[in-house]
């Protein structure tokens, strides 16, 4: 049996992940929250990951019940993520991988997002909508390759989001995104806001600019509530979405739909989606936020399917990439591609 342990720090999250074929042994993390009104900085955030990983690391082997010699392999976020947090994660998994005399292993992040949906929920091979803090995209699995349909020309979603939260002081704890969703469960009016889908991509800025500038006279008139102005931004951000995500299932023959990322817990997006997936004759698939956020248990899952299929990383190259997405080669198995997503990126 195959035991691998992933590290990942890409954001503001660190975490240490333990699967054993397709079982997760353990997943704890941390969270760096700024104050209201502020976002997370690079070398903030990495000061931050350095102070707890070690403890991070202990969590995880004392709650799988492991000790480093029953560990097979070492894997780590390659990127894409913020360069100073992603640094801090490598280096600490190679110097494990070192001390433990393990092969070390770089993922894609958003690779690992995927794959983990996947196991968590079985599904087979659906449509996947990946959205997060930094990442945007409708992607599917076909001709033996990830492929990317659709996504933001701009932000992600989850930036739209948080940024908005900062012009409204939102709290940061436990997610901007998590208060804005509960803010927005008690807006009674809608505010039409602009809607940007081009094609099968999106654009946020334009939204993100309209709501910060029509906030503060809004607000100060009394012509909405603040939760009102949540309500609105999710329904017109998930409806964009959703959008798209029919389209690529149009175009695949997909009856399967996977959300994946920290912004795919939302219950309000799973929901929009889910209608229109039962329009369709569709699956709905996605996870609560124990594996939608960014964890340590999707970086070792990714890692192992590596792993079983022979694949490791030199310490020579075991860089870290701030930007890259999934690549369009021609492997011939899914766990070839899983390796080729952590190397030379290129679109579509």
């Amino acid at each position: 049996m195959t035991v691998v342990i992933g590290f990942e720090g890409s954001a503001n999250k660190i975490g240490v992940g333990i699967v054993r074929d397709g079982e997760v042994l353990s997943n704890p993390r941390h969270t760096y929250i700024t104050p209201p009104g502020q976002g997370f900085l690079p070398s903030e955030t990495a000061r931050h990951h350095r102070s707890v990983i070690l403890t991070v690391l202990k969590e995880a082997l004392e709650e799988a019940g492991l000790k480093p010699a029953d560990v097979d392999c070492v894997a780590y976020t390659k990127g894409p993520g913020m360069g100073a947090p992603l640094v801090t994660v490598a280096l600490v998994a190679r110097t494990v991988a070192q001390l433990w005399g393990k092969p070390l292993l770089g993922v894609n992040h958003c690779i690992g997002h995927i794959e983990m949906g996947r196991l968590i929920t079985q599904a087979n091979n659906p449509t996947v909508l990946y959205v997060s803090g930094g990442n945007t995209q409708v992607i599917a699995y076909s001709e033996r390759r990830y492929r990317i349909f659709g996504e933001t020309i701009d932000i992600a979603v989850g930036n739209c989001l948080d940024r908005f939260a900062r012009v409204i002081k939102i709290s940061n704890d436990p997610s901007p995104g998590y208060n804005i969703e509960q803010m927005a469960k008690k807006g009674t009016q809608y505010v039409e806001l602009p809607y940007t889908v081009k094609g099968m991509d999106v654009s946020f800025s334009g939204i993100l600019s309209y709501i910060e500038e029509a906030a503060g006279k809004m607000l100060k008139c009394n012509q909405c509530t603040a939760e009102d102005l949540c309500f609105s931004l999710q329904e017109t951000l998930f409806s964009m979405l959703v959008e798209i995500t029919e389209r690529a299932m149009a175009h695949c023959s997909s009856q399967e739909v996977l959300i994946v990322g920290g912004v795919g817990c939302n219950l309000r997006l799973q929901e929009m989606m889910g209608v229109m997936c039962k329009e369709r004759g569709a699956k709905l698939f996605a996870t609560d936020e124990s594996f939608c956020i960014d964890n340590g248990a999707m970086i070792a899952q990714a890692g192992w399917e590596m792993f079983r299929s022979g694949q490791t990383t030199e310490l020579s190259d075991s860089w870290i990439t701030q930007r890259s997405t999934i690549l369009c080669c021609h492997p011939v198995t899914r766990e070839t591609l899983l390796l080729a997503g952590t190397e030379q990126m290129k679109w579509r």
